[in-house]
């Protein structure tokens, strides 16, 4: 017997590889995409809204509800990234504006919703800053009896990318992520230390580009985009944010280690970082009664980027032969 799609709700500040995730959720048979939440993160929220209806249009979705969510973090001023998605978030590709509309609830009202109304637990993926998942959490904790896993792209095991140890999203809102650790559900930590290692080859990028339905070519336009603020010729397009979503589609892909971690909320150099513990045994702070409580989290250290590209692109071309 097939067995049924998994029920998922994507939280997004879409972004080039939001999208390219987002591609993906609505396209492969094994997940069932049962609403979207918007939160400023790589751009504003508006254009968050906008950027994420034109991709559902441009992929032929069905009509999944799309809501608003948080314009800033908890504490800190919204701080985008233009600099890597484009002045629209989008890669500058001049997409047109879609005929859909957003619904007419707040994002956290949305995921409150959705996540209570589905008929079994559903899958949680955040590709953003987590600022809507910890309103949520905060304000309806009732919606982790019906949450199956968290599977959040963001932290970092070594480099960040924000900072030297921090990664975007979380140091986007670092309060917001330290509360996502409080939600006692399974939770999968999907960061730079694998995001930055699945890559597709150019050729196939260019295949992408060239294919006449719209959904496809998008991803091809996607993969294609170079970050301004270098403008790299680089031979390959990363999958970002959409290898957290294949991980949902095919978890054998990824090595993942159940370690405690948390956030570091202090200001200076470390804010934003995700502390991850990989020591075997207790140290010395532990010896001298300096113990904290931390979550465990499935810390992803190790992927099979192959894989996850073949399964990429079987998914969004419609070719059924991925991993």
């Amino acid at each position: 017997m097939t067995p049924r799609p998994v029920p998922v709700i994507i939280d997004c500040d879409t972004g080039v590889d939001d999208a390219i995730a987002l591609l993906f959720a609505v396209r492969h048979p094994g997940l069932d995409l049962r609403a979207v939440s918007c939160v400023a993160g790589n751009t504003d929220v508006d254009q968050v809204v906008r950027n994420t209806l034109t991709v559902l249009e441009q992929a032929g979705a069905p009509d999944v509800p799309v809501a608003r969510g948080a314009a800033r973090p908890l504490l800190e001023p919204l701080r985008t990234a233009h600099h890597v998605h484009g002045e629209d978030g989008m890669g500058d590709l001049g997409l047109p504006a879609p005929t859909r509309r957003a619904v007419d609830v707040d994002a956290v009202t949305l995921l409150h919703r959705e996540i209570l109304a589905c008929d079994r637990p559903v899958t949680l993926v955040p590709t953003a800053p987590l600022t809507n998942i910890a309103l949520l959490l905060r304000i309806h904790p009732e919606v982790t009896r019906n949450i199956e896993r968290i599977v959040f792209m963001g932290g970092a095991v070594g480099t960040g990318n924000a900072t030297p140890v921090a990664e975007f999203n979380v140091w986007h809102d670092p309060e917001a992520a330290a509360v996502l650790l409080t939600a006692r559900v399974p939770i999968t930590m999907y960061g730079l230390d694998v995001f930055e290692r699945v890559l597709v080859p150019e050729a196939d990028v260019r295949r992408l580009c060239g294919r006449e339905e719209p959904g496809a070519r998008l991803a091809g336009r996607l993969l294609s985009h170079r970050y301004p603020v270098t403008g790299d010729d680089v031979p390959f397009g990363g999958l970002g944010d959409g290898g957290t979503v294949c991980a949902v589609a095919d978890p054998e892909g990824l090595t993942t280690h159940r370690l405690p971690v948390e956030v570091n909320l202090a200001p200076g150099p470390a804010r934003g970082q995700t502390v991850v513990d990989r020591r075997p045994r207790p140290g010395e702070a532990e010896l001298h009664g300096e113990a904290r409580e931390q979550t465990l989290v499935d810390v992803a250290l190790d992927i099979d980027a192959e894989r996850y590209v073949r399964l990429y692109l079987a998914t969004v071309e419609g070719t059924g032969d991925g991993a």
